[in-house]
Formats: C-alpha cells, sequence, structure tokens
C-alpha cells in the first residue's frame, strides 16, 4: 500500500471530474477532501490542514482564482488550477492570485497526479541557507533581518534563484525553469513580469533594501549594494 502523502482539497462542480481528479490523487497515495463550491471548500480549508489545493477556475458563486486569492491570503500551501482557458491572459491571472500551477484541460489524470507530487515535494524540500544582505533564506523560509516573510512557493524559488547570482542579471529562461519548473513558452514573460511585480512590493512591504532590478531583454537581478552573498 502508498504511504499516505498528505491530504488535497479538489474543489469541482463536475462530480465526473471530482472523481477523476480524487481517483488520480489516491492513486498516486494523496487522501482527498473533495468539494463543489468554494464556500464549502473555504470551511473545509479552515477546519483542517492540506498540503494541497486543486481547484477548478469556474465554480459556481465564486470562482476558483478567488478562491486561490482568498487561499493565499492565509496560507502558503501549493495551489493548482484547472481550467478550461489556455489564453496566456488566464493563466497570468491565476499565477497572480498565487497558483502555483495552472493545468489546462483536458489532461491526463497521471500528469496531474506526477504534477501534484512534485509541486508538493518542492514545498516540503530544502532550498538550502543563503544570506544576501537583509534576506536570510533557510531551508523552505525567508527572513528579512530577524521577521519571518511567507511567500507562495514559485517567489521563493525564484528570490532564492535571484540571490544565488547577487547584482546580476539572471536570464529570463532561467528564471522561468526556476519558478515553474519550464521551458519559456507564450506568455512565460509576461507571467515572469507580473510574478516579480508581485514580489518586489513584498519586498518593500518588509523593509528588505533589496531591490529587483530589470534588464530590458535580458533578464532579472537582486541588487544589494556591494554586500556580499554568504552561502551558510
Amino acid at each position: 500500500m502508498t504511504d499516505d502523502k498528505g491530504t488535497v482539497l479538489v474543489v469541482d462542480d463536475e462530480p465526473q471530474m471530482l472523481d477523476i481528479v480524487s481517483f488520480a490523487l489516491e492513486t498516486q497515495g494523496f487522501t482527498t477532501v473533495c468539494e463543489r463550491d468554494a464556500e464549502r471548500a473555504w470551511a473545509a480549508f479552515q477546519q483542517r490542514s492540506f498540503c494541497l489545493a486543486v481547484l477548478d477556475v469556474m465554480l459556481p458563486g465564486q470562482s476558483g482564482i478567488d478562491l486561490c486569492r482568498r487561499m493565499r491570503s492565509t496560507s502558503d500551501i501549493p495551489i493548482i488550477l484547472l481550467t478550461a482557458r489556455t489564453e496566456p491572459k488566464d493563466r497570468i491571472a491565476g499565477l497572480e492570485a498565487g497558483a502555483d500551477d495552472y493545468v489546462p484541460k483536458p489532461f491526463h489524470p497521471r500528469e496531474l497526479a506526477l504534477r501534484a507530487e512534485a509541486v508538493v515535494r518542492r514545498s516540503r524540500s530544502s532550498s538550502g541557507q543563503l544570506q544576501l544582505g537583509d534576506l536570510r533564506f533557510e531551508r523552505d523560509r525567508l527572513f528579512v533581518g530577524e521577521a519571518a516573510l511567507r511567500l507562495p512557493i514559485t517567489e521563493l524559488r525564484l528570490l532564492s534563484a535571484l540571490a544565488a547570482q547577487p547584482n546580476r542579471t539572471v536570464p529570463y529562461a532561467d528564471l522561468t525553469m526556476h519558478g515553474w519548473r519550464m521551458l519559456e513558452g507564450p506568455g512565460s514573460r509576461e507571467m515572469l513580469k507580473t510574478t516579480i511585480y508581485r514580489l518586489r512590493g513584498r519586498l518593500k512591504e518588509a523593509g528588505s533594501s533589496a531591490t529587483i532590478i530589470a534588464t530590458r531583454g535580458v533578464g532579472y537581478g537582486l541588487m544589494e549594494g556591494a554586500a556580499p552573498v554568504t552561502k551558510l
């Protein structure tokens, strides 16, 4: 029998899709809790702990994107969005809401299960220990000075990739691979731009002196004056 890898909240208003997703995840070793609308899902989310949420975008009442944004305001668990909408702007909207992955329908159940396993594994894995100026990475946590700053997994991966090459421009393709584990494609630069914009705001709000600078046509760099980066 496969070891339990954690409990996943699955939200979709189509019973058949709930069955497909939950069966795929359970076959991969997860336990699932299924809900058919955002309000019931939010109630379940508040009552117990989940290792992952898989949300359909098109839900009755509150959308999956709205639910994702609501969850992200209180938690940094991985979130995967499922949708029949494949336009770059739709994908960007989901990532802006804090999603860690975006899976278009139709999809192969096995692929979804493996992507779910990968995003949960990444969220639990160590990101190493690294320090740049007032930023300090310890395993999967980020500190600004002595204060912990909670970030979605994608933003944490991007920031750690930038911090590993301080005061240098990291190419778009490298950041896309670090952040989403995918090659550059249509809409990927806009997706990256949106995520970096959000990340800049979080750093500023936290009082960090680190700044993310864009090099047009090349990529982004994390700048901290002449402060050295230290691998701890």
